[in-house]
């Protein structure tokens, strides 16, 4: 396991995570987070995927899943999932309940995302609806307000340092938006019809249960479409 060029100590892995270093190692001992790699002294370092696989399990506990449920979750994954892999599953895991959005300062918005962020990236982060602006921007670092998707942010900020432009980001956002409003019609269309003669309180019922597995059933044909696109693409410039 690499550490992805970071090496960190435990206390800063837990102070990034917003954990205690106690939880760190409650998980380390129950199997939930892979041990550190050993550098000189013998001193444990901890990479990003580390912090990646520590707040998608913050993110399954805080979705109200036991710790026996969350073992079987994270034995579910490759356990050679990287940094973006744990991104997209810490999404998916947001994507079950509509309320991570939160209202933060630029200090602590730069503390969740691990890096300081310049004005070109917070443009970047708001064109992909991660953050969104709320305070006024010429009263200076302290003073500006931001609401962040904390479910996305992880995976916004990784998508930093793709090489695309703004108006990229932009399209791309247009296309994914488009093409998941007409998806999730027409799911939701063959899901109404199928439950048609069902009691309101079972539809609720199936709702919520079926919520994940459909978004996980979206991003796994995705992800496999996507990989087709992409290798006949790359089979043409070859």
């Amino acid at each position: 396991m690499t550490t992805e060029t970071e090496a960190l100590t435990i206390d800063e892995l837990a102070a990034r995570a917003g954990v205690t270093v106690r939880t760190v190692r409650f998980y380390g001992t129950k199997g939930l987070l892979p041990p550190p790699v050993l550098g000189p002294r013998r001193v444990g370092r901890y990479g990003r995927e580390h912090l990646g696989r520590l707040e998608l399990i913050e993110e399954l506990q805080s979705r109200g899943m036991t710790l026996a449920a969350i073992e079987r979750y994270l034995a579910q994954l490759p356990p050679d999932l990287s940094v973006r892999d744990l991104a997209v599953q810490r999404a998916v895991v947001a994507s079950w309940a509509p309320g991570t959005v939160e209202t933060v300062s630029r200090a602590e918005l730069e503390r969740r995302a691990g890096r300081a962020l310049g004005e070109e990236e917070l443009e970047r982060l708001a064109a992909m609806d991660v953050v969104e602006r709320v305070g006024d921007p010429g009263a200076g670092p302290d003073g500006e307000v931001f609401r962040v998707d904390a479910g996305l942010l992880r995976l916004g900020v990784e998508l930093l340092d793709v090489p695309l432009s703004h108006e990229s980001v932009l399209a791309a956002r247009t296309v994914l938006t488009e093409h998941s409003r007409a998806a999730a019609r027409e799911l939701s269309r063959l899901l109404r019809d199928a439950v048609a003669d069902k009691d309101s309180r079972d539809v609720r019922s199936l709702s919520a249960r079926m919520h994940p597995l459909v978004v996980q059933a979206v991003l796994t044909t995705f992800q496999r479409s996507l990989k087709e696109e992409l290798r006949e693409w790359l089979d043409e410039d070859g």
